[in-house]
């Protein structure tokens, strides 16, 4: 506990730098709530040396930064902002998790731009800044469309965000022909891909045709059964593109069930949700070319090259995120004349940030992504 205290009490300090000098009157009051301590005390970590790297950046001691450690618990996050709410601050950086929003709204007039990527079912006053699903597939339509695809299957997993994906859909209008929903489960994946992607049907048209041509007087016989022989299954699969809305070794598992059952980048487009340029797909030549929408790949890099420099580590993910948002909270406060009221994240605004540009509006961030190709170990920018 004393040294959560310690390193709490030495971040603390670092950040409110800018705010020597001046009265907390004259301050505009920022709230930090990260997990410090805990399972997820790395994160937060992350995420206040980011806030550092704002602040830095920006330069004015009118923006003081209060960092509270919230444990990701719900509990210790509602009663860090009650803290700090009666100390008048109305502006806030977190929380992290999505799970740790509720009960927020009794804070009136308070704003919370929560590290989430997460937007249904949120308070009123909570902001998701993460890289939603909408921003994801606005960003997979524009590749559709420079691609002329148009003949879509969403494989969707049956986890706790298939509605923000329905959601995504809807409201992006990405041309779909057909959604299907996949269990996780590796006993159960593979017979499930089969099914959308009539494995079997095609399997048999392949059986039937080898069958035919043996019996058949046709020219070059030999050299079209030594060419059928050589094939998994005949017939067209149905689609020009698969979405497969998932990540990590999930991710590689469908992929994978996608290349048993005779379907592969080869034949048609592999895309998939942000994957922060995960090197490990690298690995999985057989699944490339394989797509996805991101941030900026050059910035980040940067960014990581920046914080390393400062902090001799790399940063979580979402320390790119928590430095655009003290950028971002400083650029209203700039347009708005350093009033925190209603109008400040109500306008339509546009924001660019090292991780691109994101746009503003009813207290809606939705971000305009990259677009990017994994293939002979280099992530490829398409846009």
């Amino acid at each position: 506990m004393k040294v959560v205290i310690k390193f709490f009490i030495i971040l603390s300090l670092v950040v409110f730098k800018n705010s020597v000098g001046h009265t907390s009157d004259e301050s505009i009051k920022i709230g930090l709530l990260a997990p410090l301590s805990g399972e997820y005390s790395s994160i937060g970590k992350s995420i206040i040396q980011s806030s550092k790297m704002g602040i830095n950046k920006i330069d004015d001691s009118k923006i003081l930064i209060l960092p509270r450690d919230t444990n990701a618990s719900n509990v210790q996050t509602l009663k860090k902002v009650e803290s700090l709410y009666e100390e008048g601050v109305r502006i806030f950086i977190g929380p992290v998790f999505n799970k740790n929003l509720s009960g927020l709204n009794k804070f009136d007039g308070a704003v919370f731009l929560s590290l989430t990527n997460k937007i249904l079912n949120n308070p009123d006053n909570v902001i998701s800044v993460g890289i939603n699903a909408k921003s994801q597939f606005d960003a997979i339509k524009k590749y559709q469309e420079m691609e002329k695809l148009n003949k879509t299957l969403i494989l969707i997993p049956k986890k706790d965000y298939k509605n923000e994906i329905e959601e995504a859909i809807t409201k992006s209008k990405i041309k779909v022909k057909k959604v299907f929903y996949y269990d996780t489960d590796p006993t159960k994946l593979t017979k499930q891909i089969e099914k959308v992607t009539k494995y079997k049907i095609r399997k048999q048209n392949l059986k039937d045709e080898i069958k035919r041509i043996e019996n058949s007087d046709e020219t070059n016989k030999e050299k079209k059964l030594e060419i059928l022989n050589r094939r998994d299954t005949l017939g067209k699969i149905g689609y020009d593109s698969v979405i497969i809305a998932d990540f990590e070794e999930s991710l590689k598992s469908v992929a994978t069930s996608l290349l048993y059952t005779d379907v592969s980048p080869k034949k048609i487009n592999f895309i998939s949700l942000n994957q922060w340029f995960d090197e490990t797909l690298f690995k999985e030549t057989a699944s490339q070319p394989i797509s996805f929408p991101s941030i900026n790949k050059k910035n980040y890099n940067k960014f990581k090259s920046d914080f390393k420099k400062n902090f001799n580590e790399y940063p979580n993910q979402l320390s790119i995120l928590t430095y655009d948002l003290v950028g971002l909270i400083y650029y209203l406060l700039v347009q708005n004349n350093f009033e925190v009221d209603n109008k400040l994240f109500n306008k339509k605004n546009k924001f660019k940030g090292i991780s691109g540009i994101f746009e503003i509006k009813n207290k809606k961030i939705n971000h305009q992504l990259h677009f990017y190709t994994v293939e002979k170990d280099k992530f490829i920018e398409i846009f």
